[in-house]
């Protein structure tokens, strides 16, 4: 097999993606498999402005874990990539310099490898979101299928599924409308396997889940009867920490008020108040659409969702943690977060000793966010809700962009259809063969009777 690396430079973590498939069999659907993933310990690599050796150095347990899996035989014809997304487009709007010093270390740290380093670069907002719709569909078939007869088939229209992103930075929705796409921002053409997708995709910076939860302070600090107190309704009743203005405005997605002293420090309580939560969280969209418009939010155009939708990132993990990725209507998962925003922090600490302080403390948050997002930011209702498949993996392979990312730049994804699979499936050969074996007997059969008749006439005239 030949193998391929992916590094995802999210916003919040790093990760590795180590993929194989078969050498001859490149133009195949569905044949990539995920032979490892490894995170990188610390934060993303956005997060190294000022220690950008700091960056570059977290790569390298990782990169160690991928040379003992790929034969060293192999190493130096190994595609190696480097995907960073919305944190460093985040970096490279406050600090450009600071963001090219980081990329600098990171290619260095990946060039000391013995692999076919091919560049680190910072994804726009719709390459994200198109390379996640070409992976979820890649690893479904509902491109194209190969028959048994080795043909290529193309799918249905209908059944090309639409792809749902969350991330610590940006949140991208992407998906085959029905209906002309009038804003050519919002529009992605693609020529895969001889058909051409016009898809619909949008990017929106500052609305991943990470700095969504600090417009949120922000704006809950900006509403406090008291300057030196935040009452967070989304916060288990209980809980309680304090937060400096610096920390708390240390963002480019978050405001800071005219005259912020980054050394005050801040008491923020948790109440508890679902209902509060929710009011709250919906204060950071703007949901008007313009006359004769159809839009997501912050009036970006957008036409009605229309088909199957696979979630991932984000949204499976805030919902996968309560248990509510298995399909269940909106009016149970409703009230499955509605009780758990209620919860005391006492109460959740027992229900759940072994998860993370901070991960716990903003579960509630993080649920009522994705309910806002999806419903009344990207427009679902309680019938379209129940076509969302929340997942993790497909074909025991993570849904997201680095694999749609390296298909696209090994060209393992045709433009053109292929006239016929080159060679055959294992098991496909395993049955010719025996079919054949049964036709050879039969055929030797048949030659013995028909010999033995003419000995058997030939003895009775003598």
């Amino acid at each position: 097999p030949q193998y391929g690396l992916v590094f995802d430079a999210g916003s919040t973590h790093t990760a590795l993606y180590i993929y194989q498939w078969p050498v001859d069999k490149e133009n195949g659907t569905g044949i990539v498999s995920q032979v490892e993933t490894c995170t990188v310990s610390g934060p993303g690599i956005s997060s190294y402005a000022d220690d950008p050796a700091g960056a570059g150095a977290s790569l390298k347990p990782c990169l160690d874990e991928a040379m003992k899996i790929v034969p060293a035989e192999q190493q130096r014809e190994t595609p190696a990539y480097l995907g960073a997304t919305a944190g460093m487009r985040l970096l490279r709007e406050q600090n450009s310099t600071k963001a090219e010093q980081v990329f600098t270390e990171v290619a260095k740290a990946i060039g000391e490898y013995p692999v076919d380093f091919r560049g680190a670069q910072i994804l726009t907002g719709k390459e994200e979101g198109s390379f996640g719709w070409i992976t979820i569909n890649y690893l479904l078939e509902t491109l194209v299928k190969c028959s048994v007869t080795g043909a290529w088939t193309h799918s249905p229209a209908e059944d090309v599924v639409g792809a749902l992103d969350l991330g610590g930075a940006s949140t991208q929705i992407t998906f085959l409308p029905g209906t002309t796409i009038d804003d050519s921002s919002t529009r992605a053409l693609l020529r895969l396997y001889g058909t051409n997708y016009s898809i619909y995709t949008h990017s929106y910076l500052c609305y991943g889940q990470k700095q969504a939860l600090k417009m949120l302070m922000a704006s809950l600090h900006q509403g406090s009867p008291s300057p030196q107190q935040i009452l967070h309704p989304c916060y288990p009743k209980g809980y309680q920490e304090n937060v400096t203005m610096a920390d708390l405005y240390d963002s480019p997605c978050v405001h800071a008020p005219s005259t912020p002293s980054p050394a005050q420090v801040l008491t923020a309580t948790g109440t508890g108040d679902p209902t509060a939560c929710s009011t709250a969280i919906q204060k950071l969209f703007n949901f008007t659409c313009g006359a004769n418009r159809t839009c997501g939010f912050n009036g970006v155009y957008q036409p009605p969702v229309r088909g199957q939708f696979f979630a991932f990132s984000g949204f499976y993990h805030n919902l996968h943690f309560l248990n509510l990725t298995g399909g269940q209507s909106l009016s149970s998962v409703n009230a499955t977060i509605g009780r758990f925003c209620t919860s005391s922090w006492e109460k959740v600490q027992k229900e759940f000793p072994t998860v993370n302080r901070t991960h716990l403390r903003d579960a509630c948050a993080a649920s009522s966010y994705t309910l806002t997002l999806v419903l009344q930011g990207y427009k679902f209702n309680h019938t379209t809700w129940l076509n969302i498949h929340f997942v993790r993996q497909v074909a025991n392979v993570d849904v997201g962009w680095t694999l749609g990312y390296m298909l696209n730049l090994t060209n393992m994804i045709p433009s053109e259809t292929p006239q016929r699979v080159i060679g055959l499936q294992r098991s496909k050969w395993i049955a010719a063969t025996v079919l054949l074996a049964i036709m050879l007997i039969l055929i030797f059969c048949l030659l013995t009777v028909i010999c033995c008749q003419k000995n058997s006439s030939g003895y009775e005239r003598l």
